[in-house]
């Protein structure tokens, strides 16, 4: 699948790429691993959305903050968000889908929140989680149930739809790691 751009394949040569997944699949721990690898600018979706306070930017706010990221030559998104997709879906050149089973996503979800939430570990802007907040009706693990079918159908039905780019289905840790040690060091 060569990239018309560079002659590449855009699985290793991509410059403006899309972590995306489920709450708790590890797309924040890949966009950096992705931008510590490869040397292109990691912009973390969560801090450009969230104000100290857990205040969220209004929609318009992001939109115009993804499209100003978007805009340029190289990037990667741990994330995106509904409201402002076709932006970077309209940019990107590789789209990175985290496929990964519910109970492992659940799992790792729980683990960093009550984590962080003991270790008070900021999360985005200074915010931070607390226990009692993971047992409310809007807690992120609430979230992630709800979000989880629709988000996994979404990912799954991305390749055949030729007015996106290209996607990369990553279903297991191993085949996440694997793909991680196929992209070239540092090249920006």
């Amino acid at each position: 699948m060569p990239d018309a751009e560079t002659g590449g394949d855009p699985l290793t040569t991509a410059r403006r790429i899309v972590v995306y997944g489920v709450t708790g699949a590890g797309k924040t721990t890949l966009a950096r691993r992705i931008s510590e690898r490869t040397g292109l600018p990691w912009h973390a979706v969560d801090d450009l959305t969230w104000e100290p306070g857990w205040i969220e930017v209004p929609p318009a706010v992001q939109r115009d903050r993804i499209t100003a990221i978007c805009a340029g030559d190289a990037w990667v998104l741990d994330s995106a968000y509904l409201s402002w997709i076709d932006v970077p879906m309209g940019r990107a050149d590789l789209v990175v889908a985290l496929d990964l089973p519910h109970w492992l996503c659940l799992a790792r979800l729980l683990r960093r929140s009550v984590i962080q939430a003991i270790r008070r570990t900021p999360t985005c802007n200074g915010n931070t989680e607390s226990l009692r907040d993971l047992f409310t009706r809007d807690s992120i693990v609430v979230q992630q149930f709800r979000s989880y079918p629709r988000k996994r159908r979404r990912m799954r039905a991305w390749p055949a739809d030729p007015a996106l780019p290209p996607v990369l289905l990553l279903r297991s840790p191993r085949a996440v790691r694997a793909w991680l040690a196929t992209l070239p060091r540092d090249r920006q």
